[in-house]
């Protein structure tokens, strides 16, 4: 990105940006950013400087030629105390890129028409713009009303008719001379109307602020500028970088807004971000700054047709601007309005996000889109882009919750939220949408993983009746191999909150790792005999094991030993030893009544057994960490 003009920035932030803590702000619930739309030519920057004592165009070439070539900046406080920072962006056909990346971000429009001019044809392609964007409050000012005083009302009656139907339709309309300063005193009054109408911003949100501009200066470093329209940034949060050629975390230096330093900035503002140890040629226009963990980063995406051309008019390679990036994308149309569009890079999106489009080289908007679904699923089979459309024909704004657990079969709540989709309370959800912990899921999806769950441990058992069960983690790879998976978290316990879950629904046991049927016990055959009279005898003496020749006598093998180990029936230590597997407490109990530290004489005398049983034993009550060995021959009870 170019350098831009920087004469005010270099002296505020070279005085402010530096390790020492910033002073609190003034940006709140009384901020607002409007950005400028309009033909060419039509007064937009002259009306901003008329209304702020501030020049947004920042270029040499800019001021030498009288004409708007990228986004300016400036900004006042109203008689309310509302304060309102200008995004002015330029009219002339050759930036409509450099126009959408100001006005992407914006919530409010200032729509500018000039009354000697009238409508022209870029001004039909800003209203586009805006209504692709889904900009749904701003105003209409009429300017230079001195020029040509009897055409005012000509102009008016052309903009109450190209903007019908469109979002700004029912706009107020204002006619000023930015020269004569005629109609200023009422325009502020309709930006107060305005701003006050407009919803307040949502303070709680995740932070996604699109870069605009990023450079260098002296003393401070690096610093990037954007709109942010919702979360609060602080100083020294730690923020995820997500760009064209980065994707990092990043730490906040400091913040500025309205050209002051702050320790925070709320939304709706303009702010500068003083970014620790972060080239600036590592950033781009179109990089935004987000709330760590919190967004997905997509490539592919499906979308309803907002206004514009038929999406399948045989279009396929296309560019979308998204807040202030602009990104080539493959379009796949379903229908007329619903397509999957598959992005040149990945980026921050989520449902309900607005998307222009414009065929490359093309300075007319194509179509806008609304963001349906960030995580669609595969188009493999034959004739599933027609289903798809059909199912997103049908599929409201707001997202279908149903339909998002269905396709999945569970989903965790926190994922669907990352997503951008409401997500009701438990019982605000459809009926067929179970809880579990923090997932959600489809009702049938849930009965058929119960039933696989137990015809897995049934089957499994039946064939090998001296096993003590099947591992847990066996049946959770069946699960995922299911005719529709089990999905698998970032976090191994909610995994296992599910599968806790799914073992309880089918009536099965779970124990030692190992899940069963009730009252599943291992067919020891031959051997469960001599399995019954070893735990028989360490009943009575759990401290005498039994030595190597009375195992063979009673024709238990390592093989034999070793299932009934599974079946927790008896515990082997090192050397061969064969215990209980209710020993190791038996010994603490014993132990903890000695005085500290023992030494391993001192435990074999109180335990009255042999030097081949106690070591062993000490060395697995070692690895429970319910001893600490002290040196060769010292230990004690851990409490």
């Amino acid at each position: 990105m170019s350098t831009p003009s920087r004469t005010r920035l270099v002296r505020t932030f070279s005085a402010t940006m530096t390790d020492t803590p910033a002073s609190p702000g003034a940006t709140g619930p009384g901020t607002f950013v409007i950005a400028t739309a309009g033909h060419v030519d039509h007064g937009k920057s002259t009306l901003v400087g008329a209304l702020t004592g501030m020049e947004p165009d920042r270029w040499a070439e800019e001021k030498k030629r009288g004409l708007t070539i990228d986004l300016g900046f400036a900004w006042t406080t109203l008689p309310s105390g509302r304060e309102i920072a200008f995004v002015d962006v330029p009219g002339h056909e050759r930036f409509l890129a450099n126009m959408l990346a100001g006005l992407g971000p914006a919530p409010i429009a200032c729509f500018v028409i000039a009354a000697d001019k009238g409508w022209q044809a870029q001004s039909s392609d800003h209203r586009d713009a805006i209504a692709a964007l889904g900009i749904t409050r701003g105003l209409v000012v009429i300017t230079r009303a001195d020029i040509d005083p009897a055409a005012v009302e000509t102009t008016k009656d052309q903009v109450r008719t190209q903007l019908r139907g469109t979002p700004l339709q029912d706009s107020p309309i204002v006619t000023v001379s930015a020269t004569t300063g005629e109609g200023l005193s009422e325009l502020i009054d309709v930006l107060d109307e305005v701003t006050a109408a407009a919803e307040p911003p949502d303070t709680s949100s995740r932070v996604r602020l699109w870069i605009d501009r990023a450079f260098t200066i002296r003393g401070a470093g690096t610093v990037v500028t954007g709109t942010l329209t919702a979360g609060i940034l602080h100083t020294g949060d730690t923020l995820r970088l997500h760009g064209e050629t980065s994707d990092r975390n990043v730490t906040v230096r400091g913040l500025q807004s309205r050209n002051s330093p702050a320790a925070e900035v709320a939304p709706q503002a303009r702010v500068a971000v003083n970014l620790r140890d972060t080239p600036a040629e590592d950033l781009h226009r179109g990089d935004a700054l987000l709330t760590s963990n919190a967004w997905p980063i997509v490539e592919a995406l499906d979308v309803r047709r907002t206004m514009g051309e038929p999406l399948d008019a045989g279009v396929r390679e296309l560019m979308a601007h998204i807040g202030t990036a602009a990104v080539p994308v493959h379009l796949r149309a379903f229908d007329a309005d619903h397509a999957r569009i598959t992005l040149d890079r990945p980026l921050p999106l989520q449902v309900g996000d607005r998307i222009v489009l414009r065929a490359p080289g093309s300075r007319n908007v194509f179509a806008g889109l609304f963001v349906l679904d960030v995580d669609p699923p595969e188009l493999s089979r034959r004739g599933a882009g027609a289903r798809r459309g059909r199912e997103l024909a049908g599929r409201p704004v707001e997202g279908d919750i149903l339909a998002e657990v269905a396709r999945r079969g569970a989903v965790e709540r926190a994922v669907l939220v990352r997503f951008g989709l409401a997500v009701p309370g438990e019982a605000a959800l459809p009926p067929e949408v179970d809880v579990v912990g923090g997932w959600l899921v489809h009702e049938p999806a849930l009965a058929a993983w119960v039933e696989a769950a137990k015809s897995l441990v049934t089957r499994e058992l039946e064939a090998r009746p001296m096993s003590p069960g099947v591992p847990v983690k066996a049946i959770a790879e069946a699960l995922r191999r299911a005719d529709l998976p089990l999905p698998e978290s970032s976090s191994s316990a909610a995994t296992r909150t599910m599968l806790d879950d799914i073992i309880a629904r089918a009536g099965l046991e779970f124990g030692d790792g190992m899940v069963r049927s009730p009252g599943h016990r291992a067919d020891l055959g031959a051997a469960e005999s001599g399995i019954a009279e070893i735990e028989s005898s360490l009943a009575a003496d759990p401290f005498s094991a039994p030595e190597a020749d009375d195992l063979r006598e009673l024709g238990l093998g390592a093989r034999e030993l070793a299932v009934a180990e599974k079946a927790g029936r008896v515990l082997r230590l090192g050397g061969g030893v064969i215990v209980s597997p209710r020993t190791p407490a038996q010994a603490m109990r014993v132990l903890a009544g000695l005085e500290q530290p023992f030494t391993t004489s001192q435990a074999r005398q109180a335990l009255n057994t042999t030097r081949r049983t106690v070591i062993p034993l000490l060395e697995h009550l070692d690895s429970r960490g319910w001893t600490r060995r002290l040196d060769t021959t010292h230990r004690e009870v851990v409490r």
